[in-house]
């Protein structure tokens, strides 16, 4: 099966058809099991508690992003009485930015999550449960630019233009420079991952108190130091990040960083909510905001309340058993509220800030200081007409990511084409692009500087990747959209990202409740899948089926 016969809303079977695959191709087909039960849903939460379990309940959630909203959508099925706080006012769906340049769903641009592997079973349940369109961002044709040590090349599955542009430049071993850049690859990536056993590959996806040694031992290890180990050379390591800024984003990280993507092929056969990534979070809010939806007409609902623009700031326990939340509201004023149980869903690094009393577990209090995040920095520009896919040498893209060692890093192309007959489709219609993707200091270099110059910077590099003169942009963009993640107030971060021995180290006791089991956590850095919609959707829904077994 090829990406092509799912390309539109594809059906679990395919989504597990395209896994095998590649699981095939891997040579790891004995993990797919393990990676199907770890990364699905878990049961339903009415099979672990009646209908009114949580009937006289006072629930507050803090966050409305997606592991809130998970959160708060299972629970109501238990008949709770949920209050969500989000500080936010103008927008909803926490790292989820899509961002429309005109009034209609057609034209827009993901400055927050994009993507949906295939093997992301929690995600696709409630994709599919919301009944949401999706489409595939895989192109097999996509003839994607890779501009580095200024030279521009076209990108290719065989890695030719790489063996013979590149590696004359580096100081490659006389082995490395005689194995294609596929092999070496692949030999950097996959050696370690396959020196474990599956079930040792499949503590990935779990959060133990204890790990088997193998694993944990690669875990404390950096990406680079791996590859130090398997005797790859620094002339290697500078030439992958040279040609893949992710990689360079991930070299002083836990190699578990590095694995988990490689595990559940986290970058092949992607799929994106074809009308924006924010239909899932409304969908939700449209739901928990409905007396009697649709997917759960059936069933006895709790109420839930949204409090946007409501800061919390304070957690405290009080005597009485009882959490008291202290927030402020949009018009300035604090205040607090009592709850019988509380879900703490925001990151940490903004939960660094709030007053708690009393601190959580030592060493929840020390993830809390120290859990690492990266900064990231996206651009979408709406242009006049697709120029990336005219019939010249700067254009015939069609979707996928240009890379580059230049500070915007990528360029990312929506499939505006798929190969089908010209007249199907004219390059001469307006279109989209995320114009600049970076991750880590880039995005920090290149956004802490006035709006006017950054800009500029990026139609600079943009010119230069596509070999197009100086200014030519200039009369095809209509309009444009930049976040800088670090300095979003309510997330003051992209994602997190763990360093060597965090996850050892931390996971565990993050995910533990505290207050005599009153105060809860979700989110995507608790998660094994951490920057992904993944990690908060399976946190939500896991944190109501902890809930629900308590009662």
């Amino acid at each position: 099966m090829t990406v092509q016969n799912a390309f539109y809303n594809p059906t679990s079977g395919q989504r597990h058809e395209l896994l095998k695959e590649a699981l095939k191709n891997a040579g790891r087909t004995e993990d797919y099991e393990n990676i199907i039960e770890l990364l699905g849903p878990g049961p339903d939460i009415l099979e672990l508690a009646s209908s009114d379990s949580l009937k006289n309940y006072k629930i507050g959630i803090i966050g409305a992003g997606l592991a809130g909203l998970t959160a708060a959508y299972e629970l109501r099925k238990l008949g709770a009485s949920i209050t969500v706080y989000d500080a936010e006012d103008k927008r909803v769906g926490g790292r989820i930015f899509t961002h429309y340049f005109n009034k209609s769903t057609e034209y827009f641009s993901e400055l927050g999550a994009m993507r949906i592997p295939i093997s992301h079973e929690t995600a696709w349940y409630y994709i599919d449960l919301f009944n949401l369109n999706t489409n595939s961002m895989s192109s097999l044709n996509s003839n994607n630019i890779l501009y580095t040590h200024n030279i521009r090349m076209r990108r290719s599955f065989s890695g030719k233009e790489i063996e013979k542009f590149l590696y004359p430049l580096y100081n490659l071993t006389e082995q490395e420079r005689n194995t294609s850049w596929p092999e070496l690859v692949s030999y950097a990536d996959n050696t370690m991952l396959k020196s474990l056993t599956p079930r040792q590959r499949s503590e990935i996806l779990k959060i133990l108190p204890q790990y088997s040694n193998q694993y944990a031992e690669l875990t404390k290890m950096s990406t680079k130091t791996v590859y130090e180990s398997l005797g790859l050379s620094q002339g290697f390591v500078n030439l992958l990040c040279a040609v893949n800024p992710i990689a360079a984003v991930l070299l002083n990280l836990s190699y578990n960083e590095t694995m988990t993507g490689i595990y559940t092929f986290d970058f092949l056969n992607i799929y994106r909510i074809s009308e924006g990534m924010i239909k899932l979070p409304l969908a939700f809010i449209s739901s928990l905001i409905n007396n009697s939806p649709p997917e759960l007409s059936n069933h006895p609902l709790g109420k839930v309340t949204f409090k946007f623009g409501h800061a919390v700031d304070g957690i405290f326990f009080s005597s009485n058993n009882y959490i008291d939340l202290q927030y402020t509201d949009p018009k300035g004023t604090k205040s607090s509220e009592s709850f019988d149980l509380v879900i703490c869903t925001i990151p940490f690094s903004v939960l660094r800030e709030f007053n708690i009393n009393p601190y959580f577990n030592d060493t929840k209090m020390q993830a809390i200081r120290e859990l690492n995040y990266l900064d990231a920095q996206k651009t979408g520009i709406f242009f006049n007409k697709r120029f990336w896919e005219e019939n010249e040498p700067y254009g015939n893209i069609n979707g996928g990511i240009s890379y580059t060692d230049l500070i915007i890093q990528s360029i990312i192309y929506p499939l505006y084409v798929r190969g089908e007959k010209p007249e199907d489709y004219s390059y001469n219609e307006p279109g989209t692009l995320i114009a600049s993707y970076n991750i880590g200091a880039d995005a920090t270099r290149l956004s802490n500087q006035n709006g006017y110059r950054r800009f500029e910077k990026i139609k600079q590099d943009m010119e230069q990747i596509h070999g197009l003169p100086k200014g030519y942009l200039d009369s095809l963009i209509e309009s444009y959209k930049t976040v800088h993640w670090n300095s979003e107030q309510w997330s003051r971060s992209a994602f997190s990202a763990s360093y060597p021995g965090q996850k050892i180290n931390f996971a565990y006791s993050m995910i533990q409740p505290e207050y005599n089991n009153r105060l809860y956590f979700a989110g995507e850095h608790i998660s094994t899948k951490p920057r992904w919609i993944q990690g908060s959707l399976q946190t939500g829904k896991w944190v109501a089926n902890q809930i629900a077994m308590s009662k």
